[in-house]
């Protein structure tokens, strides 16, 4: 699996995120989504689907997220 490059965190302003700890679950946060997301295409493809059609849907997926803290 590709190594991640990690953005700098910053906020709505174009501020960074300095906080260690906040990085740190950034980063995990984002580890593991990757796994998640690569283990359910893994097993997408060997169930037979559509390498295109799954990729879409993550795409889909990661689009239609809400914000639930939106001021």
């Amino acid at each position: 699996m590709p190594l991640l490059i990690f953005p700098k965190w910053c906020d709505d302003k174009g501020n960074t995120i300095a906080c260690t700890e906040k990085i740190k679950v950034m980063q995990d946060n984002m580890t593991e989504l990757q796994q998640m997301a690569q283990d359910a295409f893994e097993d997408a493809l060997l169930m037979g689907c559509s390498e295109q059609q799954i990729r879409d849907f993550l795409q889909q997926l990661i689009e239609n997220l809400e914000n639930p803290y939106q001021k």
